[in-house]
Parts: structure tokens; C-alpha cells; sequence
């Protein structure tokens, strides 16, 4: 008879399609520990159930406008920093698409994220990534610069989206059909995975501007006004890719 510690290995080892093997195999034995390992098992499988019904949940505005053709998602980040640029992104997901966990990009932690970025960027149909520099906010503000980063976004994607769907917004000058969904980057799988990809490729950037420029921190707050990057900032004074527009008040 195996330990329950062989049991437990056996089970972690295996995925959710041996699953059935396993009750069967361990059905009819009694000890508690071996109960609880089955227990959790079938914990993990309806958890799993209802992953896959919120992910399909979440396909609502993908299946209303896929016979127009391509469906693309677009989120931004970086709106709200002393520092670096602000990031657009854009998303067009396969009709069948089966990636679990697609999330508004805040409420994933940042192994969910880069885990799912991965996962995106091999199954996507096209990614496009747009970005406006700190010295173009300062010259066009900031929600202009945003609309540029994602005009780019577009203009980047390897096909031509029929339909697009955003995160609240309306982008100007984009001549394509546009859905602004308030809170879409927790409606539309299509917007989670751009905002995820948006997140991800921005940190690794304001990770490496760390290097590039230390002592604010950036590798921790990505440029956003903690109290040690405030205080920094008013040390050592702006670097390069401090927004001028957006630190004024600090001298």
C-alpha cells in the first residue's frame, strides 16, 4: 500500500484528465489523509469549472461581433506616473480561445501576469504594442498621448481588426468600429489580455530604467509617486524620464 505522501506526489504529478483514474484507484481507502487528498482534488476541479464558466462569461463581447471578422482588444497603462511612458496595447485573440484567468491586469499578481503573457504572445492572433514617451505627454497632455500609444498599437497589429474594443474610451481619428466598455479590461477577455501584455512589457521597461537610473526606485513603484520616489525626487531631482507636466508641483 503507498504512504499518503506517495499519494499526495502522484497527485500533484498528474493533471486534471487523470483525475478519474486516481478516485478509483483510491475510492475505497479509508484513511483520513488519503479522503482529504481526494477532497481537495475535487476542489480543484470545481474551481476550475468555474474558471472556465467566468472565462466564458467574459467572451461575451468577443462572440457578439466575431462575424464582423477580427475582434481586437486595447488597454493602456501608465496613465497615472511621475515617470516613464505610457503604454497602449493591442489584442487579437483566437475564436477559440481557451486561456483561463484573463483578469483586469491589477487583480493578478505579478507571476499570474508574466505567466499569461507568455501564454498570450504564443496564441494570439497579433499583439501590437504603442507607447508615447515623457517628453510627448508633456507636449500633447496626457490623454492625447494615451490615444497616440494606442493609435500605434493598431497601426502595429500583423492584421487588420474589423472591430475594436476598449477600455472605456472612444480612440479618435481610428476609423475602425469602436465599442468603449467601462471596466472592460474585467468584461473582455480580448481587453485582460492586452491589458496584460501592456502591464508586463511597461515593468520590464521601468525595471531596466532602475538600472538606468537609480536611487528612485523605479523597479519597485514603475514610476508612480510612492513616498521614497516623492522624497527621491526631491533629493536627487528629475531624471530623464520624469514627466515635467506631472512633477511641477513638487518644486
Amino acid at each position: 500500500m503507498k504512504t499518503i505522501s506517495e499519494i499526495k506526489e502522484e497527485i500533484k504529478q498528474a493533471d486534471l484528465s487523470g483525475y478519474p483514474a486516481l478516485y478509483e484507484a483510491y475510492a475505497g481507502d479509508n484513511r483520513s489523509g488519503v479522503k482529504k487528498l481526494l477532497e481537495q482534488m475535487k476542489k480543484k476541479e470545481q474551481e476550475l469549472e468555474k474558471e472556465k464558466q467566468r472565462i466564458e462569461h467574459m467572451k461575451e463581447y468577443e462572440c457578439r461581433y466575431q462575424h464582423l471578422g477580427y475582434v481586437c482588444g486595447i488597454d493602456e497603462v501608465g496613465r497615472g506616473p511621475l515617470a516613464g511612458p505610457v503604454m497602449a496595447c493591442a489584442v487579437i485573440l483566437p475564436k477559440d480561445c481557451q486561456i483561463l484567468y484573463l483578469n483586469d491586469s491589477k487583480k493578478l499578481t505579478a507571476q499570474k501576469r508574466e505567466e499569461l503573457y507568455q501564454v498570450i504572445l504564443e496564441q494570439a492572433v497579433a499583439v501590437g504594442i504603442g507607447e508615447a514617451s515623457p517628453e510627448r505627454i508633456d507636449q500633447i497632455n496626457i490623454l492625447n498621448a494615451t490615444y497616440e500609444a494606442m493609435r500605434q498599437a493598431i497601426s502595429r497589429l500583423s492584421v487588420q481588426p474589423q472591430i475594436l474594443l476598449n477600455d472605456a474610451v472612444t480612440i479618435p481619428e481610428v476609423t475602425i468600429p469602436q465599442v468603449p466598455i467601462i471596466k472592460g479590461d474585467g468584461k473582455s477577455i480580448s481587453i485582460a489580455a492586452a491589458s496584460i501584455v501592456a502591464k508586463v512589457t511597461r515593468d520590464r521597461r521601468m525595471e531596466e530604467y532602475d538600472q538606468e537610473f537609480p536611487g528612485y526606485d523605479f523597479a519597485s513603484n514603475k514610476g508612480y509617486g510612492s513616498q521614497a520616489h516623492i522624497q527621491a525626487l526631491k533629493t536627487l531631482g528629475p531624471c530623464p524620464i520624469h514627466r515635467a507636466s506631472f512633477i511641477k508641483n513638487f518644486f
